[in-house]
């Protein structure tokens, strides 16, 4: 190689592991909240509600950050780690994020249809093939009901011996979920449509909803040695909770654990390697995992740390794909889900790492549901829902009241963030506590926009 060749490579080299270096360290800028039209006297009544809430007791502490214009006006922690340690909370405590974890799996999604690996009208079908010819399980109405019923019992009892599912099993799931009582008398008949990765993301799949027929019918639990690549194929026997695309009903885990494995055979990768690789490396999302190393354990609660009960695991431990959960699985910190969310605020891009391409992330922040948000349990009057999030169509019929486009989503934790994209602004609110805090800090926030 000529010598001036190897001079130009040894500078890229060197330039590529600056720029690297510089990515890895680089954080959002802190600003002044009157600098990007924002009232520091009004954001100042986020400690007085917080104090408010800790001193009667209805949480041990959050941490809550705030940036508007791509520069960090708000991030502060109050209160407590937790009653059993009385340790105070860090602003880098790290929180179960639950459903919080939802958004992560879909830019995940969104990442391989910019890389033109899927569609989001694509089949399900096309890539786990026990997804066609869908069953769909019905509710009888008519006076023929009882010797419908039992046909079709006799042929959902049939296929659960064939997939291994015991009655035993389906009655161990039922009491779990607090479904205490047999289901009403249905029928299954054909799905009227293939089931496609745009019904998964948008919750109109009819998978494993909460509280629907089909699900409380077929069973299908995971067991502990499944991967996504045992169980997923095998959740397709279970009948679908009404027709792909006709309604909106929430699936707390088994839809989007179906759209994991989509993405981890259109990559070729573990979900949770694909995920580090793509989103979480590249946006400095240091203290984000699947599995919190030891050395950060003390920075969580102690009863959400199996290691603290001897068993020698960390909950949500890292094993192939068999704990990466799309639909719950992260821990994350206030900084570093911040990161993500402005992400999404700069149009798929942060510190010129490019997640997203601009108009895939409008398609996944825009209503993708229609009116369907409208009558469904996550969402309700004014709002529509894009890909893994709910988004406000109405601020004045809205539950929330938050400003038109904002969308947004929460945790059963209690983590829940939200972004305006026509503020430039994004909050990330953490806690371990499920409360109405967050509502009324939302208030608050709102209140403090003076421009």
């Amino acid at each position: 190689m000529p010598k001036l060749m190897i001079i130009i490579a040894c500078f890229l080299v060197a330039s590529c592991t600056h720029t690297g270096s510089q990515r890895q360290t680089q954080e959002i800028p802190r600003g002044v909240p009157e600098d990007v039209g924002m009232s520091s006297e009004g954001l100042n009544k986020i400690d007085e509600l917080a104090q408010q809430y800790i001193e009667d007791g209805r949480i041990p502490g959050i941490v809550v950050g705030i940036s508007k214009h791509n520069k960090v006006i708000y991030l502060k922690a109050h209160g407590i780690l937790e009653e059993k340690t009385q340790a105070p909370m860090p602003e880098d405590a790290i929180f179960i994020m639950a459903s919080s974890t939802k958004p992560v799996i879909g830019v995940a999604a969104m990442i391989l249809v910019d890389d033109g690996l899927i569609s989001l009208d694509d089949p399900v079908s096309k890539y786990i093939p026990e997804y066609a010819n869908l069953q769909v399980a019905v509710p009888l109405k008519s006076g023929k009901a009882s010797k419908m019923a039992s046909k079709s019992n006799n042929k959902a009892k049939a296929k659960q011996k064939a997939t291994g599912q015991s009655k035993a099993k389906a009655i161990s799931k039922a009491k779990a979920q607090g479904k205490n009582q047999k289901p009403p008398a249905y029928r299954l008949v054909p799905a009227d449509r293939p089931l496609t990765i745009h019904h998964l993301l948008t919750h109109t799949a009819g998978v494993g909803t909460r509280g629907g027929l089909g699900t409380a019918i077929g069973g299908y639990n995971a067991k502990p040695t499944d991967t996504l690549a045992s169980w997923a194929p095998r959740l397709a026997a279970r009948p679908l909770d009404f027709q792909p695309g006709t309604r909106r009903a929430y699936s707390p885990g088994d839809g989007l654990k179906v759209v994991q494995r989509v993405i981890e055979i259109a990559s070729g990768m573990p979900v949770n390697k694909f995920i580090q690789s793509r989103i979480l490396d590249p946006l400095d999302m240091k203290d984000t995992h699947f599995a919190v190393p030891e050395d950060k354990l003390y920075r969580m609660p102690t009863r959400f740390n199996n290691k603290a009960k001897g068993d020698g695991k960390v909950f949500g431990e890292e094993n192939g794909s068999t704990y990466a959960s799309g639909a719950g699985g992260l821990f994350s910190t206030t900084r570093d889900y911040l990161r993500f969310q402005q992400m999404l605020v700069n149009k798929g891009t942060l510190f010129r790492q490019q997640i997203l391409k601009p108009e895939t992330v409008a398609t996944m922040t825009s209503n993708q549901v229609g009116d369907l948000a409208t009558t469904a349990a996550k969402g309700g009057p004014g709002h529509g829902a894009g890909y893994t999030i709910g988004i406000t169509l109405d601020q004045k019929t809205a539950r929330g009241g938050h400003i038109i486009g904002t969308y947004s989503w929460g945790g059963a934790a209690g983590t829940i963030s939200w972004t305006t994209p026509s503020e430039e602004l994004t909050l990330v609110y953490m806690v371990q506590r499920p409360s109405d805090l967050h509502t009324k800090i939302a208030a608050a926030v709102r209140d403090a926009i003076i421009d």
